[in-house]
């Protein structure tokens, strides 16, 4: 843990610098390939930073911290665009750069650095049901197909959900500003364009729309829009895993993405379509679930599983989730006595 700890430090405080130094030179250089220039020392230090962590949940939470989300708002802020810019206090530019938070457009009379119920209420009922999920890892050994696709799905939902969220209310303590949702029920999305764009994970459509999506839709039309969407995830999350196995994509993971995007190609042009038959909702969010489920287990998991790796990430989430007990005992002692 204390190892952990320092390298937190070390990590947190190289970040830090590096986004003081990003933002000096953007305020200095226009946008362009200049501007691109002068934040490519940046653009490559920060794929270097994830190996500070061994355990590979830091390092591979950091990755999509640093590698990903704030590679791309870097890259975003080279051509000119936000969300960052170097107007930004240089607090807010450095928290929001290297946190997935996106700020929400509100007046100053709205911001409160006090987290609302409903967030501490949603956290603690998902960090109780995170607890439960873990104290199950042996049983998983057990479980049939389907019973270890919910498993990993919940886990990896549960796990982003929890980390981002505490991201999240530090950057809202920090800031003292509201934040756009990361999350929003993804178990009730009706399509996979409702899940993928709507739903899931919100920090990474946020960041790809404007990189991706919009400047291809405008060559080369939406559908190509989407699917260049979708390659581009797919070859960041292979970059994701090989934080997490150390070796090359197989292409799975990147198979898995275009092929959502195709079905969501397809899924746009059916909603454009007078007179087909539409299911009910109930029926359409569970055919959804169980489309990426079932795709997951075949083509995203694949990597992580086939090399055992699986059963580390969970133990090391049990390890975690142990540390944070006995945290919380200390407090409570400490407290009380």
């Amino acid at each position: 843990m204390a190892s952990e700890l320092a390298s937190l430090a070390l990590v947190s405080a190289a970040v830090a610098a590096a986004m003081a130094y990003a933002r000096f030179a953007a305020s200095r250089v226009v946008p362009g390939l200049a501007r691109l220039a002068a934040l490519l020392p940046v653009l490559l230090v920060l794929p270097v930073l994830p190996f500070t962590f061994s355990p590979i949940l830091l390092r591979t939470i950091s990755a999509f911290f640093l590698v990903w989300l704030c590679g791309f708002k870097l890259l975003l802020l080279a051509a000119g665009h936000g969300p960052l810019h170097p107007a930004l206090p240089l607090v807010r530019f450095v928290t929001c750069a290297a946190l997935p938070i996106k700020l929400r457009d509100r007046g100053p009379e709205e911001n409160s650095r006090r987290l609302p119920p409903e967030f501490l209420l949603s956290y603690a009922a998902k960090a109780a049901s995170f607890a439960a999920l873990i104290s199950l890892r042996r049983v998983r050994a057990r479980m049939p197909a389907y019973g270890v696709v919910a498993f990993d799905g919940a886990h990896v939902y549960l796990m982003l959900e929890l980390f981002m969220a505490s991201a999240a209310a530090f950057a809202r303590a920090l800031l003292g500003a509201e934040l756009e949702p990361q999350f929003d029920r993804p178990y009730l999305a009706s399509s996979l364009r409702d899940f993928w764009g709507h739903r899931w994970n919100l920090m990474v459509p946020g960041a790809l729309r404007p990189s991706v999506y919009r400047p291809v839709r405008a060559r080369l039309g939406a559908p190509a829009g989407v699917l260049a969407t979708f390659l581009v995830s797919g070859l960041m999350h292979e970059l994701m895993f090989y934080y997490i196995t150390f070796q090359a994509g197989t292409g799975e993971v990147t198979a898995f993405f275009l092929l959502h995007g195709a079905c969501v190609v397809a899924e746009r042009w059916c909603a454009r379509q007078r007179g087909l038959w539409r299911p009910p909702r109930a029926a359409a969010t569970a055919a959804t679930l169980a489309f990426v489920a079932g795709t997951a287990s075949w083509l995203f998991f694949a990597p992580v599983t086939r090399s055992g790796l699986d059963k580390a990430i969970v133990a090391e989430c049990e390890g975690m989730m142990a540390a944070l007990e006995k945290l919380a005992a200390g407090a409570a002692r400490l407290v009380w006595s």
